[in-house]
């Protein structure tokens, strides 16, 4: 059976947010020992600064996408038995 074109994975816009917390993982841009904030180097408290930023993109990303209904219409087309993986 081919598969449904409302099916999988859905695009939005807001997605593109998810993307802005993976720049801390570019390790070469903040590699450095100064400046320093409470003693801490800036290696260490820039990466603890980009916490609550992709806190606040993943919770805007699901906020904003939320109410998109993945498939609409349609009755599901798996049963209980057809989920169940581990008995026959």
């Amino acid at each position: 059976m081919p598969p449904s074109p409302n099916a999988g994975l859905r695009w939005s816009n807001w997605n593109l947010l998810l993307a802005v917390p993976l720049f801390m993982l570019i390790t070469s841009w903040f590699n450095v020992d100064g400046p320093r904030l409470l003693g801490l180097p800036f290696f260490y408290w820039y990466q603890f600064a980009w916490v609550p930023v992709g806190v606040v993109c993943v919770g805007l990303v699901y906020a904003m996408t939320r109410d998109e209904p993945v498939v609409t219409g349609k009755p599901d087309r798996l049963s209980v038995d057809d989920l169940d993986e581990g008995t026959e």
